[in-house]
Order: structure tokens, then C-alpha cells, then sequence
């Protein structure tokens, strides 16, 4: 759960720097007795140690792109800290299976992996963020509402503002309404459809991997770009 105001928080340096002052706000003071109360009634996903896996994963200044999701897996052992990613030995969920299809029709040479675990991506630059970071088992988005927004706002504030070039990749409607935080005369920004199997149709064929390697090579939106794939 959140750290309290004057313990060691427990996030990666760089992230740290720009999020500390979150920390010691009313909202997450109002989301760790949420996490508490929970906790002593429900199974909450992913383990305490993992909620801030995604920053832990890729540190602020090696951020290229961000996909931004909803919330984590509400299965057991299937969250752990990464939008979409599922640990070794967990089979991918049908929204992630969505994405490897997707990838497969729109970037020459991309392989399936044999595993849901998005780690690879994180390590070379990838943002796996959910607007919301904790989840009662069973229950998607039982946890909005409750100042992780607030939290992950900041963050993703914080990139427009201090960073160039990104690709800010918007995945459904509670990702889309970030769109505002983000300064698109510096970054590109590409929404879709969530891949989840109830929007499917709209996702499949939506190119969004295409559009972030275009915007990477400077080909598309984005005013300042790098070279770069979002690959396993």
C-alpha cells in the first residue's frame, strides 16, 4: 500500500524526485485506510511490494513510450504491477493475447513470446502504467476513485512537461480522458480502443504499434523523436 508520509517510500530514485510531494497529500492519505480497510475484507492485487512495479522498471528518464491501461488484473496471480503483463508461468489474458495479435498483423518480424510478461518492455523504455494501481479481486475498477488517479496524474504530468518526443499511448475510454495532461506539441499521442475482448472489433487492425514506431522515428506526431520498437 502507499507508503505513510514519513516512512522510506519505497520508489525508484528518479520517480521519487518527481513524486514525493504526493505522498504527504490528502488523497493518499484517504487511499491508504482505503488499502487498509480492504485488505482486512478482501484479496487486493498485485502484493503490496508490486504496485509500484512500473515505475520500478523503468525510471523516469528512460521513458520512450507510455501505455496507459485502466487497472490491474483481478484475477489471482495474474497482476503484478504492469498494465497488461502477466508473471512467467501465468497464461496471457485474452486482452493481452489481443495486443501479440495485434503486433503480429502490424510489425514486420515480431514472434509471439511463449509468456504474458511484459518485463522486456519495460527494461527498454516502456511506461506499463495503470490509471489506478490497485484492484479487489474480482471486481474491475473496485478501486477508482480512491486517489490513485491523482497519483498517476502527477506522473504522467510530469512526463509532458519535463521530457520530449514520447508516445503516449491511450488504451479506452480511462485512458483516453488523460489526454489532457499531455502536451501533444512535444509528444504524440495514440488512442484506441482497449483490447479487451468486448471492444476487440475496434481494436484489431487499429495500428496503434505501427502509428508508435512511426511517431519513435519521427515519421508521425511527435515533435521530437527516437529510434525504437515497442517489442517483447
Amino acid at each position: 500500500m502507499p507508503p505513510a508520509p514519513n516512512s522510506q517510500i519505497q520508489l525508484e530514485q528518479s520517480w521519487l524526485e518527481h513524486l514525493r510531494g504526493q505522498f504527504d497529500q490528502p488523497h493518499m492519505e484517504q487511499l491508504r485506510a482505503f488499502l487498509v480497510a480492504e485488505k482486512g475484507k478482501h484479496a487486493v492485487f498485485p502484493p503490496g511490494a508490486e504496485m509500484f512495479n512500473a515505475f520500478q522498471f523503468t525510471p523516469f528518464d528512460q521513458v520512450r513510450v507510455v501505455i496507459l491501461g485502466q487497472d490491474p488484473y483481478h484475477g489471482f496471480g495474474q497482476a503484478h504491477g504492469l498494465c497488461f503483463s502477466v508473471p512467467h508461468g501465468v497464461p496471457p489474458p485474452p486482452s493481452l493475447r489481443n495486443v501479440f495479435t495485434e503486433l503480429e498483423a502490424s510489425v514486420p518480424g515480431f514472434a509471439r513470446p511463449a509468456h504474458g510478461n511484459l518485463e522486456p518492455w519495460a527494461e527498454r523504455g516502456v511506461l506499463l502504467l495503470n490509471t489506478t494501481l490497485t484492484v479487489r479481486a474480482s471486481e474491475p475498477n473496485s478501486h477508482a476513485g480512491w486517489g490513485w488517479e491523482r497519483f498517476t496524474d502527477a506522473a504522467i504530468r510530469a512526463l509532458s512537461a519535463e521530457r520530449n518526443g514520447l508516445v503516449f499511448m491511450l488504451w479506452g475510454n480511462a485512458a483516453k480522458k488523460k489526454k489532457g495532461l499531455i502536451d501533444a506539441e512535444k509528444h504524440a499521442v495514440v488512442e484506441s480502443a482497449h483490447p479487451s475482448p468486448l471492444s476487440a472489433r475496434l481494436w484489431h487492425g487499429c495500428g496503434v504499434f505501427r502509428l508508435c514506431d512511426e511517431a519513435l522515428a519521427g515519421q508521425g506526431s511527435a515533435r521530437q523523436g527516437q529510434q525504437g520498437r515497442c517489442r517483447t
